[in-house]
């Protein structure tokens, strides 16, 4: 009689417990998915952890610091020292070698943008078009220092560009010795050297637009300007801020041509910041320094990229 009574209650129980139970075993499963999944991360979290997080955090510390680059026991710390002395009267990191830097970086948009939508939306109307992407891309394939010879090379008094000169009628120029000239010669340079792959991506981009846009224009009786700017250009916006974005973040950041080419000379005419940052961290063994410029580069190179994401989708918008 007893058994027969405390049976319903005992069977009630487990039946409200069934879902709780459900519940944990559910969060249990998840907890093992997780650490099943941070465990297949773990290797690409460790190479993000030493090579980004570190020396990020170590580059921190050194733009607060004063260290001359062998003990670490003689890091002195300097609070905002290093950032001021940046910006303070006398120095040349904001004019010119910050401002180079933008020139720099806004010459080599502008060229690679004009010439790889010129030469994509050619190679787009030609047959073998495998072939003219190819050669266009040689130039990325190249190390940037056999590219930097060969121009200077070509820049000389005596060389290919004043040869061309001299053949039309006009005089010679000293191209990388003259401090007006030397560093749009050297953003012409950087331009060349970026169109291949900016080609790629348009050449991509132009593949995209459906034929029947075009088909339709040409029944509508629209000439090829009309087309480009009316069709071409505004479908083609992806691929451009891809091309303009990955372009100023390369101008930004350029180093290695320089350096070949003119070593930031003459005087400060084609110094840029991250050859600055060089020079103070190896040459002057000003570490510090060298991390602060490091830092006011990657605010601008931050400021820069949001602006041109915010421009292009407005633009994107009201289009």
């Amino acid at each position: 009689m007893v058994n027969a009574t405390l049976a319903p209650e005992t069977t009630e129980r487990a039946t409200r417990d069934e879902p709780a139970v459900g519940l944990r075993a559910r969060n249990r499963h998840r907890r093992r998915q997780a650490v099943v999944a941070y465990l297949f991360l773990a290797p690409t979290l460790l190479f993000y952890a030493v090579f980004l997080l570190l020396p990020l955090g170590f580059a921190l510390l050194l733009s607060t610091s004063h260290w001359a680059g062998f003990d670490l026991g003689d890091i002195d710390p300097a609070g905002l020292d290093n950032f001021a002395a940046l910006f303070a009267d006398g120095s040349t990191f904001l004019a010119p070698i910050l401002t180079n830097t933008l020139l720099f970086a806004l010459g080599t948009v502008v060229l690679t943008l004009a010439g790889s939508v010129l030469v994509a939306t050619c190679i787009d109307k030609l047959r073998f078009q495998g072939l003219w992407r190819t050669l266009y891309f040689l130039p990325i394939v190249t190390t940037v220092v056999a590219v930097g010879n060969v121009w200077k090379y070509m820049y000389e008094p005596g060389g290919l560009v004043n040869g061309v000169l001299n053949a039309v009628g006009l005089g010679s120029m000293a191209f990388l010795q003259d401090p007006d000239t030397a560093l749009p010669a050297v953003v012409v340079v950087q331009a060349w050297a970026s169109v291949g792959s900016a080609i790629l991506v348009l050449t991509a981009g132009l593949k995209s637009i459906p034929e029947s846009y075009y088909e339709a224009a040409a029944l509508d009786g629209a000439g090829p300007g009309t087309v480009f700017w009316r069709i071409t250009l505004p479908l083609l916006r992806p691929s451009l801020l891809f091309v303009c974005v990955t372009q100023f973040l390369t101008g930004l950041q350029s180093f290695a041509l320089i350096i070949v080419m003119t070593k930031g000379g003459p005087g400060d005419a084609t110094n840029v910041a991250a050859l600055e940052m060089y020079r103070q961290a190896f040459s002057y063994g000003d570490w510090g320094t060298a991390g602060a410029a490091a830092f006011v580069l990657f605010t601008v190179v931050l400021a820069v990229t949001l602006v041109q994401l915010w421009l292009f989708r407005r633009k994107g918008e009201d289009a």
